[in-house]
């Protein structure tokens, strides 16, 4: 089954990979420009972005890095794991 047709974790990784990839587009970079910058290959950030991978502390530190924004900036307001129903 290929990677696009999987659905997100969860909301928040939905949720988190949305504002990943929102920033990536600001910025103007290809999805292989960006992960260069944030020192990931670029299927594992393809993966964050459809929210089907979940990441750890470090990795979200660098894709902050790399996107030019806090990591507080990626992960304020997320939904918190398990709760479905909260906006996002």
């Amino acid at each position: 089954m290929p990677d696009a047709a999987k659905p997100p974790l969860n909301a928040t990784t939905r949720e988190f990979g949305a504002r990943i990839r929102a920033r990536r587009e600001e910025l103007g970079l290809s999805q292989e420009a960006a992960a260069l910058r944030c020192g990931i290959h670029w299927t594992q950030l393809g993966k964050v972005e459809r929210g089907q991978r979940s990441l750890r502390l470090e990795n979200i530190v660098k894709i902050a890095f790399g996107l030019d924004v806090t990591p507080g900036g990626l992960l304020n307001g997320v939904p918190l794991p398990g709760d479905e129903n909260q906006p996002g």
